[in-house]
């Protein structure tokens, strides 16, 4: 299964194991509804299109769940997503658009992950994600990201295309 935590569209992978994973094993959690799916998508990538705009990454790495703030310095997000910003690319549409899922979304009540794969349509290009969330007492905390621009199409691409970056943890 791919670990997932920030990808956006530049390179870079990072790696981290929490004491919270063990303790969010324990959590039994629920299937959020389709509408905090897609406020969770969007105020995820919002908050990133901040980072990429401002250069502060700060926020970003605020709002992720303990094992990815601890795999994740503030300057390391502006390494992992400094293609996006040589690219110039703005996520604002995301607020207005709504997103698709490619795949119908993945909880491991194991691991307390919750798994989104999929994308905001738009012309010329559409912006594909993937994020893992992580339950983190109560609440679904960002654990992984991924994000890139694509051409506009019906289903993401694969994480492994060129031009992507991202942030990991598992």
């Amino acid at each position: 299964m791919l670990g997932l935590c920030l990808l956006v569209f530049s390179a870079g992978l990072a790696f981290a194991q929490s004491e919270v994973e063990v303790q969010v094993a324990q959590q039994t959690v629920a299937m959020p509804s389709a509408e905090k799916i897609v406020i969770l998508v969007r105020n995820s990538l919002i908050t990133l299109n901040g980072a990429l705009q401002t250069g502060n990454y700060t926020v970003l790495r605020d709002i992720g769940a303990p094992g990815f703030r601890d795999a994740n310095s503030a300057a390391k997000l502006s390494q992992i997503f400094s293609n996006l910003v040589i690219q110039k690319v703005d996520l604002s549409a995301v607020a207005v658009v709504a997103p698709q899922l490619a795949q119908q979304p993945v909880l491991d009540q194991e691991k307390g992950m919750l798994h989104l794969k999929g994308y905001f349509p738009g012309e010329p290009m559409q912006i594909n994600f993937e994020l893992l969330y992580q339950a983190v007492n109560g609440q679904w905390r960002l654990f992984g990201i991924s994000v890139q621009p694509g051409t506009a199409q019906h289903a993401a691409p694969s994480a492994e295309a060129s031009g992507a970056g991202e942030a990991m943890q598992e």
